[in-house]
């Protein structure tokens, strides 16, 4: 099921149905955005798998990519970034 990336809220959308100016009923963030695709991944280039896209600047407002499609959801990679660093920082600990 359809989630947003910024609070997890599970969506409602049936068919990729978003349009530019829909928010999450959750956060009132803009669903059509980087970080909402399916495409959207950090790790690559651009942070987009999708190799013809013209990738925004800004991932988390809305934008008129023709590529786009709703994701999964989950949280902002930052969150587990710092979930990441602070287990690092259990484990290593920090003096």
């Amino acid at each position: 099921m359809p989630g947003c990336a910024h609070c997890g809220h599970a969506l409602d959308i049936i068919a990729n149905q978003v349009g530019r100016r829909d928010t999450c009923p959750g956060c009132e963030e803009d669903l059509r955005s980087c970080r909402n695709c399916r495409h959207f991944d950090e790790s690559v280039a651009k942070a987009c798998k999708e190799p013809f896209a013209e990738v925004p600047r800004d991932k988390d407002e809305a934008n008129f990519c023709e590529l786009f499609q709703l994701g999964e959801g989950g949280l902002h990679q930052k969150a587990s970034r710092d979930a990441m660093l602070s287990a690092a920082e259990a484990l290593f600990g920090r003096k």
